[in-house]
């Protein structure tokens, strides 16, 4: 585990001991948040208002994460005009890493760097991947943490999709 990685959980276990940060949850506001992707151009969560966003945190060293991403690209293709705005959030430590691994495993959504403070808006990312179900409206009607039912996940998207 890198030093950066350790920090990451370290951060997460305080703020679940402290009280002062709590995971998010169904219901909650996800903050906003504005960050350049690999390329340079700006992401921010509120101009997809109006969109289902699947908000995915991830690493390369990941098994589960690197499973989801060809079927996250797939959706983001055949959904988008539906609604849907995938964003990965990058836990690695290495841009250049990240780099590296999405020339090889390219994605059809942007990818930002995360770090300790992104993810403590969120209330900490204690494990890898998790992905938030993010309405029209900006509030979480899904949490998956660890290793997804990927075909269930690909419903209640097309679910919530279908419900606009």
């Amino acid at each position: 585990m890198t030093m950066r990685a350790f920090l990451i959980v370290l951060a997460a276990l305080a703020g679940l001991f402290s009280g002062a940060a709590s995971a998010m949850k169904v219901g909650d506001v996800a903050p906003d948040f504005t960050r350049a992707d690999l390329g340079g151009k700006e992401v921010q969560l509120s101009r997809h208002r109006g969109k289902l966003v699947l908000l995915n945190f991830w690493a390369s060293w990941c098994p589960p994460c690197r499973e989801e991403m060809p079927v996250f690209s797939r959706l983001q293709n055949s959904l988008q005009a539906a609604g849907l705005q995938i964003i990965g959030v990058s836990m690695d430590d290495d841009r250049s890493e990240v780099k590296r691994f999405l020339a090889q495993y390219p994605v059809s959504y942007p990818i930002v760097m995360g770090d300790a403070r992104f993810a403590g808006q969120f209330g900490g990312v204690l494990g890898l991947p998790l992905t938030y179900l993010i309405d029209a409206q900006g509030r979480v009607v899904a949490r998956y943490q660890g290793e997804a039912d990927l075909p269930k996940m690909e419903a209640r998207v097309k679910e919530l999709l279908g419900a606009r």
